[in-house]
């Protein structure tokens, strides 16, 4: 007698999606801080990008993207048509690298580049989802020594960077995800605080 075959249990269809998206709107509710200080970093950097500072930029993996997409905006333009600002992401420059880690150390790899390209009264914005990462906390450290303003983007805090950062945006959240998702939307305002200081310095000057 052929016995009929036996099914596997059913298991629940967990929401993925769903709880994707409920993580990234927890902590889009609990974003003002956050977004004060980035639209506050975004008017400070119109002073600071028109009197000739330069910003470099530096992450590793999807923070690396974030960083490129930061000065793309800036070289490029956010919204409004406006003059191109010097911006560079580290992390882009391949040949350069990838020679300083071998020749000096993975710690080294954006530290020597910023030291290289920046002057006292620049920016530099430098992110770690974890705020831990070597390379990023010595650049951090080589961005103070050299008098370049240093802000920090990062997961939870209080972590390495944000101990040696001038200033840090936290997002408190346990998933690398929505740091990274959060970290694009801080980065985009401040753009947006940026455009807003450039057409109120240009209101103020037509007036």
């Amino acid at each position: 007698m052929t016995r009929p075959a036996t099914r596997p249990a059913t298991r629940p269809v967990t929401p993925v999606g769903a709880e994707h998206v409920q993580h990234l709107t927890t902590a889009l509710a609990d974003s003002a801080p956050t977004v004060a200080t980035a639209t506050r970093w975004g008017r400070e950097l119109a002073g600071l990008l028109t009197g000739g500072a330069r910003l470099v930029a530096a992450g590793n993996g999807g923070s690396a993207a974030q960083a490129a997409h930061l000065t793309a905006e800036l070289v490029g333009r956010y919204r409004d048509d406006r003059r191109p600002f010097s911006a560079v992401a580290l992390h882009a420059e391949v040949s350069a690298l990838t020679a300083i880690t071998n020749d000096y150390g993975h710690d080294e790899g954006f530290a020597r580049q910023l030291e290289a390209h920046t002057r006292p009264g620049d920016v530099a914005v430098l992110l770690s989802t974890s705020g831990g990462s070597p390379n990023v906390v010595e650049a951090a450290r080589r961005a103070r020594a050299g008098g370049v303003t240093c802000w920090a983007m990062t997961g939870r805090g209080p972590n390495a960077l944000t101990e040696v950062a001038d200033d840090a945006l936290t997002v408190a959240s346990p998933f690398t995800a929505t740091v990274q998702e959060l970290h694009l939307v801080l980065l985009h305002v401040l753009c947006a605080g940026l455009d807003a200081e450039l057409d109120a310095r240009l209101l103020a000057g037509a007036e």
